[in-house]
């Protein structure tokens, strides 16, 4: 595949594949690739193939039952095609497995199928049904990257659309059992080479065992130069024999030696977590952690969705950059995964609505802008497309005079109804009340609360409070920027309404419960809560400049529409000064400047001193005004480091995240 202008492939839509659908001599069809003129399995025996290759070829009943271990069980495969691995996977896990294990599935695909494909291939299965409808009510849109389900809250898939090579060097993580699968070598040898078994043994376990149907020599080649030893076994039906082995020391992971100081902090056990802070970071965190099994106290002095959280409606959207870059990789993984966790969370859509986000190009050079977006980004249609003003009208319900970018599975959200659903959960205990310090002790981190009187100890804790985070010394010098918003209200009949987000400075929400909630301003380093006429005005002249007439529209249907006829809402919101989030482990400050102080001299020379965090100590925050686009992803990346787990991201973009970055960056350009 291509390569962006970040490093990474090109982000970009998948090609879908090409079937044919062939009968056999009992009549029953089964998919046949176009591409690779090979089957995807026999609709007879595939199944049994499965089982005998893949199930047994790696001992996976007999692991399961006696695994203990607080971390999932990860399986990686080469090749999804159907998912039925997968999903023989998942069943013989239920059967073996102990009551709380965990279940990590990790899968690439090339050519991913259309999802009436997958829906008509699965069909053969009918006691896999019920597992087959999850994948299929979470099959993701074509994108290049990695795309997380929710399969159980005991069962996770990731799946990496791409090169099986390419997706399997920017894994973040480490397996336990191979499937080495895919077409035939002789029919598909691009994916049988020598590099992609040197990044199959790169993220192994010690110990992890492969099986794959092929005997083929240049199989049995690459695996034994990649360090695994291989052994030949019964194979199934008319083949004879196929290889099963297993790697007992795998290389040692090199591709932080550059950047050791985003070298992650080893595991450690972990049965009660704080997470300091209810907005939509910390309560999707708690609800992340809960889902595997830890106990979790959430604490905020006013509860649930209170802060920049606390408003009735925010919208879920995102704006990418005209060229790829790790940002926009993040934003978009972020709103795939958030539309995805809401529809299984939420599947009646009570809090939130994927009505799709218009996002308007009222100038020309945000429609240039957009125009190069689009050419630098070959993105599925029912991700984003161009529309012109005739249909952003017809897809808004009300007269636009510009066109501009459609994010289908984009929309809005009702932020602190989410958030007192989340902290609601299973798992999750609630304390109102405000944290004054943090100290590390040998039983863990000691919280003292603002009465002094009050404390608690827990393994680890997670602090998700914005701006506020710096009240803490552990997170002395960290930049987060507070960036006051306002947005306005007003009572208003829905037949007058938008029927998706429209946004271009500001936005302007469908209506919900009978209000119309556009806005909002963005005042950076203003704390101020205040509901202010001057920001009703402001955002009054922004949905002007959007909209055009549709303020008169609203006047001449009888709506007061003045600065002291409208109501609002004021919070505060955090930014980084790159605009990503941070989220990951917090690094001591003063050991990062001393021990990476030469790269102030001398950005080539870098230590080979792994970076220093404070051990069990994680921040989610600088979520800005895009955070239900980002919290939740960000939620999914702290939980699976904490468990060590496979990433929902790439390598890259997990150390993008990082919040030691901005200590690496200003050393280098000598600030430090």
């Amino acid at each position: 595949m291509s390569t962006a202008p970040d490093g990474l492939p090109a982000l970009c839509a998948a090609e879908l594949a090409h079937l044919d659908w062939r009968s056999d001599d009992t009549g029953e069809s089964s998919p046949h690739s176009q591409a690779f003129d090979d089957v995807y399995f026999s609709r007879h025996d595939g199944r049994a193939e499965t089982e005998h290759v893949f199930i047994a070829g790696n001992h996976l009943p007999e692991r399961f039952a006696a695994w203990q271990a607080s971390r999932p069980f990860v399986i990686a495969e080469t090749g999804f095609g159907t998912g039925l691995n997968m999903l023989c996977a998942w069943a013989a896990f239920e059967r073996h497995a102990p009551a709380g294990s965990r279940l990590h599935l990790v899968s690439t695909e090339r050519y991913p199928m259309a999802r009436d494909d997958l829906e008509r291939a699965l069909s053969s299965w009918p006691d896999l049904a019920d597992k087959a409808r999850v994948i299929i009510n979470q099959w993701p849109a074509p994108v290049s990257g990695v795309h997380r389900l929710i399969l159980t809250p005991q069962i996770i898939l990731d799946l990496h659309i791409g090169d099986s090579t390419e997706r399997l060097a920017l894994l973040d993580g480490q397996v336990d059992a191979w499937f080495l699968d895919g077409f035939a070598p002789s029919k598909n040898p691009e994916m049988w080479r020598p590099e992609l078994f040197e990044q199959m043994a790169a993220r192994s376990r010690p110990g992890a065992t492969f099986a794959t149907f092929t005997c083929a020599g240049i199989v049995k080649r690459g695996l034994k130069a990649a360090g695994f030893a291989w052994r030949k076994v019964p194979g199934f039906g008319r083949k004879r024999e196929m290889l099963a082995g297993e790697i007992s020391t795998p290389a040692q992971d090199a591709r932080r030696n550059s950047t050791p100081w985003f070298h992650p902090p080893a595991p450690c056990t972990t049965r009660h977590i704080a997470v300091i802070g209810a907005g939509i970071a910390g309560c999707t965190a708690a609800e992340a952690l809960a889902r595997r099994g830890i106990a979790v106290t959430l604490i905020d002095a006013q509860g649930p969705g209170a802060e920049a959280s606390g408003n009735e409606q925010g919208a879920l959207y995102v704006k990418l950059a005209v060229d790829t870059n790790h940002q926009s990789r993040t934003y978009l993984s972020g709103l795939l995964y958030s539309y995805r966790w809401l529809s299984r969370l939420d599947p009646a859509q009570r809090l939130w609505q994927p009505s799709g986000v218009l996002q308007l190009a009222t100038s020309e050079q945000e429609t240039r802008r957009q125009t190069r977006f689009l050419e630098h980004h070959p993105l599925p249609a029912d991700v984003v497309h161009a529309v012109d003003a005739e249909q952003a009208s017809r897809l808004a319900g009300v007269s636009i005079d510009h066109g501009g970018l459609f994010y289908s599975l984009a929309g809005w959200v009702r932020p602190r109804v989410l958030c007192e659903k989340l902290a609601s959960g299973s798992g999750i205990r609630q304390i109102r009340a405000n944290v004054t310090q943090l100290e590390r002790r040998d039983e863990g981190w000691l919280l003292t609360f603002d009465d002094e009187q009050q404390t608690l100890t827990v393994d680890q804790v997670v602090v998700a409070t914005a701006a506020d985070s710096t009240q803490f010394a552990q997170f002395e010098g960290l930049p987060l920027q507070p960036v006051r918003g306002q947005v306005s209200r007003m009572p208003v009949a829905e037949a007058t309404t938008p029927d998706t987000v429209v946004c271009a400075g500001g936005y302007l929400a469908p209506p919900l419960n009978g209000w119309l909630t556009f806005g909002a301003t963005f005042t950076p380093n203003s704390s101020d809560r205040t509901v202010t006429a001057e920001d009703h005005r402001a955002n009054m002249n922004e949905l002007e400049r959007t909209l055009p007439g549709y303020l008169k529209h609203l006047v001449d249907n009888g709506l007061s529409i003045t600065p002291g006829a409208l109501e609002g809402r004021a919070a505060v919101r955090a930014a980084s000064p790159d605009k990503s989030p941070y989220a990951g482990p917090v690094p001591i400050r003063d050991p990062w400047l001393e021990d990476y102080a030469r790269l102030g001299k001398d950005a080539t020379r870098i230590p080979d001193t792994a970076g220093q965090h404070y051990p069990g100590l994680w921040i989610s925050a600088a979520h800005g005004s895009r955070g239900l686009a980002s919290a939740p992803l960000c939620a999914e990346l702290l939980a699976s480091r904490i468990c060590d787990e496979p990433l929902p991201l790439e390598l890259p973009l997990v150390d993008h995240l990082h919040p030691g970055r901005r200590i690496i960056r200003d050393l280098i350009r000598g600030k430090r």
